[in-house]
C-alpha cells in the first residue's frame, strides 16, 4: 500500500471500527497490532449491547443511544464488505423485576423511554412467560427492544476483513504514518498513567463461558449480575466477572464457576448445557468510566480512542463516526465528558 494517511494502533473494537470508518470515507489506512486482531478483551465471547437506563439523561447516554441505533446499518455494511458474520442482532433483553419498588421504578422508566428513546425503541413491563425467562419473584419482567448482541471475536474478524477488502492493511509492525490513533486498550491507559500525576485508567479483568445450547433468535437476559447472551451460531455466552485486582489476566478460576452457578440458578434450563469454552481478558476502564476520545494528551499530534470497558462494542459505531470526523476533517463532535483532556 502507498503511504498511509491514518495509522491506527490496536486491532480491537475501537481501533478496527475507527479504521473501518476512515477506509469507508476513502482514506488509506494501516492498522498495527503486534498481537493480531482481537487478541485482547475485544476477542471475548459475551457481546451484550445493552443500553443505560432511560433516566437522568446525559451526553453519555445520548451518545450510546445513537450508537445502538446505528448498529444494524454499521454491521450490515461490514458484513457486506467482508463476507463474514459479526453475529449482530437486535433481539432485546429481559430482566426480572424483584419487588414492588423495582416494579414502580420500571414503570417510571417506561414513560421516560417513550420520551428519551424517541419512539425508536421501547422499555416495557410484561408478565414473565416461557422457559427462556429468569426467575422473577414478582412474576413480571422488563423487556427492552433496544438491546442487541454480537459475537465479539467474529465482529472483529469481520471488521478486519472489511478493512482489507476495501484497501486497508492490518499488520503486526510498520511505520506510523499520517494521523496516528492510539486504540491500545488497557495497556495504553497504563502507559498514560505512567506519564501523568494520577491514574488515567486501568484494566478490569472479566471471565466468561460459552455453553452448547441453541437459543438463537431469543433475547438476551440479565439477572443477578449475570449476562446470558444467545448467539447466532447456536451457543450461549454467560458472563462476566469484574476484577479490579488480578494476577493472571488470561486464566479462569472459581469466580467463573460462581457466575455459571448463578446463571443456572436463575435460568434452570441451562443446567445440563455443556461448557465448550472458558475465556478471560482485561477490559480498558478510563478513570471517568466514559470512553476517552480525541487529541492524545501525551503524544503530540496524535489521537486516542480508548476506555470502552464493558460498552465498547455498543459505542463503537458512534465512536468510529466522531473519531473519523476529527481525524480526517478536523471536526470535533466528541461530547465534552469524553474528551481525552477531561478524562485525565
Amino acid at each position: 500500500m502507498s503511504r498511509a494517511e491514518v495509522t491506527v494502533l490496536g486491532a480491537g473494537a475501537f481501533g478496527l471500527s475507527v479504521a473501518w470508518e476512515c477506509v469507508r470515507r476513502g482514506a488509506r489506512v494501516r492498522v498495527i497490532d503486534p498481537n493480531g486482531v482481537a487478541t485482547g478483551s475485544s476477542g471475548g465471547i459475551v457481546g451484550a449491547l445493552a443500553p443505560h437506563t432511560p433516566e437522568r439523561w446525559e451526553d453519555k447516554k445520548q451518545f450510546q443511544l445513537e450508537s445502538l441505533l446505528m448498529a444494524a446499518h454499521f454491521w450490515h455494511e461490514i458484513e457486506e464488505a467482508s463476507g463474514l458474520t459479526s453475529g449482530y442482532g437486535r433481539l432485546g433483553r429481559i430482566q426480572p423485576i424483584l419487588d414492588t419498588a423495582g416494579l414502580a421504578l420500571a414503570e417510571e422508566r417506561v414513560i421516560a423511554a417513550q420520551e428519551l428513546w424517541r419512539g425508536e425503541a421501547e422499555w416495557r413491563v410484561e408478565q414473565a412467560s416461557g422457559d427462556w425467562c429468569p426467575t422473577t419473584p414478582t412474576g413480571q419482567v422488563i423487556f427492552d427492544t433496544l438491546s442487541g448482541r454480537l459475537h465479539p471475536r467474529q465482529a472483529c474478524l469481520a471488521l478486519a476483513g472489511a478493512i482489507e477488502a476495501s484497501g486497508g492493511e492490518i499488520v503486526r509492525d510498520g511505520a506510523h504514518e499520517g494521523a496516528v490513533v492510539y486504540a491500545t486498550g488497557y495497556e495504553g491507559l497504563l502507559a498514560m498513567t505512567a506519564q501523568h500525576t494520577r491514574e488515567v485508567g486501568n484494566g478490569v479483568k472479566g471471565q466468561a463461558a460459552l455453553l452448547e445450547y441453541d437459543a438463537r433468535g431469543l433475547p438476551q437476559l440479565f439477572f443477578d449480575g449475570v449476562h446470558v447472551v444467545p448467539h447466532a451460531d447456536g451457543t450461549v455466552a454467560v458472563g462476566s466477572t469484574s476484577e479490579r485486582y488480578f494476577e493472571a489476566p488470561a486464566s479462569t478460576d472459581a469466580q467463573l464457576d460462581d457466575v455459571l452457578a448463578r446463571a443456572v440458578a436463575g435460568l434452570p434450563l441451562l443446567g445440563g448445557a455443556k461448557v465448550i469454552a472458558r475465556w478471560a481478558g482485561v477490559r480498558p476502564r478510563a478513570r471517568t468510566r466514559a470512553p476517552m476520545l480525541g487529541v492524545h494528551p501525551f503524544e503530540g499530534g496524535a489521537f486516542v480512542a480508548n476506555g470502552g470497558f464493558k460498552i465498547g462494542f455498543g459505542m463503537a459505531p458512534k465512536v468510529a463516526e466522531v473519531m473519523a470526523d476529527l481525524v480526517l476533517d478536523g471536526m470535533d463532535r466528541i461530547p465534552p465528558d469524553f474528551q481525552a483532556a477531561r478524562c485525565l
